[in-house]
């Protein structure tokens, strides 16, 4: 089997799993946002925040930089020089800033200390999707 091939597939399996959660999560945070009040139903959307964040986003993001290290330890290093590699690496170190992000209002969340709006949520849920086409289409072309 093709190393290089392997390595690949890895890296897009734990993408789309990292990228599923970056789109579900502030989804979430929007409903919770609008029934915070609620003490039942924000301890349900607690539960599910904490086990997508740190059951599902966390290693898929973990193994999304291994397999993209590897890859590019494959490759040789001098695969920087070319422009795609340098936005797709600014594009990814930005994704991995909103993962923390996207922590840290878990965190807020799960301490009842959540001071964005529902509005708040629902448009940041476009960050990581438009990071998405400009990456895609930067390493496609």
């Amino acid at each position: 089997m093709n190393l290089y091939l392997a390595l690949k597939a890895l890296h897009l399996v734990a993408v789309i799993s990292w990228m599923a959660g970056l789109l579900y999560l502030p989804r979430i945070f929007v409903y919770h946002s609008e029934k915070n009040s609620e003490k039942n139903i924000s301890e349900v959307f607690k539960v599910m925040e904490f086990k997508l964040y740190n059951y599902i986003m966390m290693p898929a993001m973990l193994l999304s930089w291994l397999f993209g290290v590897l890859l590019i330890h494959s490759l040789g290093f001098d695969i920087f020089l070319e422009l795609w590699m340098q936005i797709k690496v600014i594009l990814v170190i930005i994704l991995t800033y909103y993962h923390f992000l996207l922590g840290k209002y878990l965190n807020d969340f799960a301490i009842n200390e959540n001071s964005k709006s529902s509005k708040y949520y629902r448009a940041i849920n476009e960050v990581p999707t438009i990071i998405l086409i400009v990456v895609v289409f930067v390493v496609v072309f």
